[in-house]
């Protein structure tokens, strides 16, 4: 390296250069910096103050809070449940109904344990389910595809709605003898009427979703030049899946609701049969098992479809209030 002095010129020498190095170093070292502490009158000039390193913050979640606040939802939550139960208790007790006919929830919860026991409650609660979502699978595969159809294209729904008209204000349990003098007292009959009670609260709720997506999301689709299926797969089938889930939702509560009545009126084993059996027999605390049972699995059913509704819809950003 050179250095132009005048006419002359003069070569630095490697020592010279680390003396300049070392004395720059030293300026940036002693130049004052915005939040460090200047350097005291006992201290050297240029010697930069070691910082003593913060101690990072701890932030302990408090435990005990989530607990209470968790404790206090469920008791919300099930408030209702136990005012109820406790009333049902209370009230053959005391007179104000007859224990004969409304026997206090202690003898019921007695002879719903005698039941477990005995594995009659097992067999029978069995018997339902496997008719009763034998059925409801089978709706769900027929209708959700079709309702999307219908909703979908203007000329099917032209084609089928008259007839979906006239089996819509037709009620399910009206065609329970036509089922089983068509089909029998057998499983097929339990299952079909199933079926047919399913199909329309799952039909009707997805030709709606289809029907009623948000117009402005159809356009934005558009002006992004999908193709008829894309659009269909990206925008009608997420923003659809709420309420077709409330179909599905309304379909779980009336295939056990309808399954109980069929099996009550020809059946060898199932909760409806167990619940008609009891009710022959006076066996009146058992028959309150029964439809305690029933109540216990609509409410699990419920929950389930819940949870898979959820996961379906993942994509929503949930409201805020």
């Amino acid at each position: 390296m050179s250095v132009a002095s005048g006419s002359s010129t003069r070569h630095t020498s490697p020592e010279e250069l680390r003396t300049r190095e070392d004395l720059k170093t030293r300026e940036e070292l002693s130049a004052p910096t915005t939040g460090t502490p200047s350097a005291s009158a006992d201290e050297p000039a240029g010697v930069a103050l070691p910082l003593a390193p913060s101690r990072p913050r701890l932030d302990r979640p408090s435990v005990l809070p989530r607990i209470l606040r968790a404790a206090l939802t469920g008791a919300t939550k099930s408030a209702a449940i136990v005012a109820l139960l406790l009333a049902w208790e209370l009230a053959p007790r005391f007179g104000l109904v007859d224990p004969t006919f409304l026997p206090p929830f202690s003898e019921v919860a007695q002879a719903w344990w005698e039941l477990v026991a005995n594995g009659q409650l097992a067999d029978n609660a069995q018997a339902s389910l496997v008719r009763s979502f034998s059925g409801f699978g089978i709706a769900v595969a027929v209708s959700v595809p079709l309702g999307l159809l219908i909703g979908w294209y203007r000329p099917v729904a032209d084609l089928l709605n008259p007839l979906l008209q006239v089996f819509l204000n037709t009620a399910a349990l009206a065609l329970l003898p036509v089922f089983v003098l068509l089909l029998g007292i057998g499983e097929t009959s339990k299952i079909s009427i199933v079926v047919y009670a399913c199909a329309w609260p799952i039909l009707l709720n997805t030709i709606s979703a289809v029907r009623t997506v948000d117009p402005t999301l159809l356009r934005l689709a558009k002006s992004m030049d999908l193709s008829a299926p894309r659009l269909f797969q990206k925008v009608i089938l997420p923003a659809s899946v709420p309420t077709i889930f409330t179909g599905i939702r309304l379909a779980g509560a009336v295939s056990i609701v309808v399954l109980v009545a069929a099996e009550m009126i020809g059946a060898k084993a199932g909760l409806g049969y167990l619940i008609n059996a009891s009710q022959y027999n006076f066996a009146i605390p058992q028959m309150y098992a029964g439809i305690v049972t029933i109540s216990v699995i609509g409410v699990a059913f419920n929950q389930l479809l819940v949870v898979v509704e959820k996961r379906l819809s993942s994509w929503r950003v949930p409201a805020t209030s």
